[in-house]
């Protein structure tokens, strides 16, 4: 089997962290682009980076590409491609369509174009349809991809409940990852709404797969090997050990943390307890990593109202967290610093659902 370009994609500004775990992964990275990472492999690795990768949203899966000027010449060649190479006609399909500085400028027609050479393959197009064909035309060249995942990524599969303003589960792990988190370290979410962070982070302690509870895209195409598939075997659970910890002042939340832990296998591993920012204390033993994700102002409440909670928050954290690290997310640097915590200076902006968040992050407080 050929190597293929294979696109992992991720949220705009987690580019060098998704690089960093394809690498460690042992994934052949071949570059860094805006909103994701290449690499080069077979199908075996297509379902091996959906199943394992935590920051990545998308694999997609770049199955050919060929020059066109006009649209007659990119329904000529869109119709003799070898479709059958990678879809199934008894899958129903959707397009997509984007061009860049070609020839062809109207991204509907061509997808028009696509949409033909499939029905002409035998596929149905449907707007619900679980596999999705990609057409993007820069400078002429058309590049056709299939996603491979279907669902974004961050949908591990397990989660149920949701809070008030949820960071997807890829943002929670491109964090951990930014903040140097390591498996064999405790973890406290004193602001844990569905529990996110701490579900993450013993995910990680326990080896377990994201994907492992999930469908994707890839076992609709024609390439798919059940078997092959089957091989691909996850390591052994790690055993648990109790050093995963969420609180929240909500009950719904901490409910919801509770019933979310269970169905993902990770009630051994995690302990969620309703409390206040205030009664937010650290667990017996070594100091670790606190992660937050406090309120924005942007989307709940009254950004004036906020300064207190951070400040709350900062006070909790610097008298009762001497020598745990903190990473805390927020769009608004003014809150961060109402926490009067000793931040380095801060990560890149990463995009999330409409705004522009940053971590914030401290040695081990002194």
């Amino acid at each position: 089997m050929e190597p293929f370009e294979i696109l992992l994609s991720t949220a705009p500004g987690l580019e060098p962290t998704l690089q960093a775990e394809a690498i460690a992964a042992g994934f052949p990275v071949t570059g860094v682009i805006p909103g994701g990472v290449t690499i080069m492999g077979t199908w075996p690795d297509v379902w091996r980076a959906n199943l394992t990768l935590r920051t990545a949203t998308h694999v997609l899966a770049r199955i050919g590409s060929f020059r066109a000027m006009h649209l007659a010449q990119l329904d000529k060649r869109a119709r003799k491609f070898p479709w059958g190479d990678v879809l199934r006609a008894d899958v129903p399909v959707k397009v997509e369509a984007a061009t860049q500085a070609s020839k062809i400028y109207h991204a509907g027609a061509a997808r028009q174009r696509i949409e033909g050479a499939l029905q002409a393959f035998g596929a149905t197009i449907a707007a619900d349809a679980p596999v999705t064909v990609k057409l993007r035309i820069a400078d002429d060249l058309c590049t056709l991809s299939v996603d491979t995942s279907g669902d974004s990524l961050h949908k591990r599969g397990f989660k149920t409940y949701v809070g008030k303003a949820p960071l997807r589960e890829t943002l929670a792990a491109g964090f951990l990852a930014q903040c140097g988190f390591r498996p064999d370290e405790p973890l406290v979410d004193p602001m844990c709404g569905s529990g996110t962070f701490v579900l993450e982070a013993a995910e990680l302690a326990a080896g377990l797969w994201p994907g492992r509870a999930r469908d994707f895209a890839f076992q609709q195409l024609a390439t798919f090997d059940p078997v092959a598939y089957g091989a691909l075997t996850p390591p052994a659970p790690r055993a648990s050990v109790l050093r995963f910890y969420g609180s929240d002042r909500d009950d719904g939340a901490i409910r919801g943390a509770v019933a979310n832990a269970a169905r993902a296998g990770l009630s051994d591993w995690c302990r969620f307890t309703r409390a206040p920012i205030s009664d937010a204390a650290p667990p017996d033993g070594p100091p670790g990593l606190v992660m937050v994700n406090p309120p924005y102002g942007a989307r709940i409440g009254e950004r004036k109202l906020l300064f207190a909670l951070y400040g709350a928050l900062g006070t909790t954290l610097k008298t009762r967290f001497k020598g745990w690290r903190v990473g805390l997310v927020t769009s608004d640097g003014g809150l961060a610093k109402a926490t009067g915590l000793p931040f380095l200076p801060p990560g890149p902006p990463v995009s999330h659902g409409g705004l522009s968040i940053t971590l914030w992050r401290t040695d081990p407080i002194r």
